[in-house]
């Protein structure tokens, strides 16, 4: 049997799924009235939908839509990052990470939020509906599938997270290989006591806002 397969004897699914839904309720009294205050900032700052939803794949392959705070502007599908452009440089960044320090794309709100990690907020969400966890490989946006190679098949083999291994290496500033290498990681020796650490890790990584934008 692969590696993969006895690390993930080491976590069980069902007492992962406990933990997750239990932690998620239990931080509900402050996650709601948050994410209202988020709401409404989003409302008064740009026109547009309050959440955004995006394709990706999850456990067993299985596509479904992950939600978070929309920070991007209602045009940003057709803003596409262009060096050629006055105040889109920065196409050079995205072709090695998924984000740019200075989108344009990005409103005001917006940037606050994914300075503060609180655009992921939503996805308490698709933890209690069972498309993710809350410690997890991150999930593959359907459009990026082939960068992962053999790779995308070690994905599907656990839910997805909300935060894991490389959200606390380096999140942003990591390259797309740095961060699948991370995920298949935390993938091959992930356990119960390991999901903890990093869940206080990412407090920690969070308040620093280091490699977030």
């Amino acid at each position: 049997m692969p590696r993969v397969g006895v690390s993930i004897g080491v976590l069980p699914e069902t007492g992962k799924r406990v933990v997750d839904v239990s932690l998620v309720l239990l931080s509900l009294p402050v996650v709601l009235p948050l994410g209202v205050v988020i709401a409404v900032l989003i409302r008064l700052d740009s026109r547009g939908p309050v959440f955004f939803s995006h394709p990706r794949y999850g456990r067993g392959g299985r596509r479904f839509r992950m939600l978070k705070f929309r920070t991007m502007r209602v045009d940003a599908a057709e803003a596409v990052l262009d060096p050629r452009r006055p105040g889109l440089q920065h196409a050079w960044e995205w072709a090695a990470a998924p984000k740019s320090r200075n989108d344009p794309r990005v409103t005001r709100v917006g940037r606050w939020l994914r300075r503060a990690s609180l655009d992921e907020l939503p996805q308490v969400w698709d933890v209690l509906r069972g498309k993710m966890s809350l410690v997890g490989p991150r999930p593959v946006p359907v459009s990026e599938r082939r960068i992962y190679g053999r790779g995308f098949g070690v994905y599907c083999r656990v839910r997805p997270g909300m935060t894991g291994l490389w959200q606390v290496s380096g999140r942003s500033d990591l390259t797309y290989g740095e961060r699948i290498a991370l995920d298949l990681r935390y993938i091959r020796t992930r356990s119960f006591g390991g999901d903890l650490r990093l869940l206080a890790r990412t407090v920690a990584v969070v308040l620093r806002r280091r490699g977030a934008y």
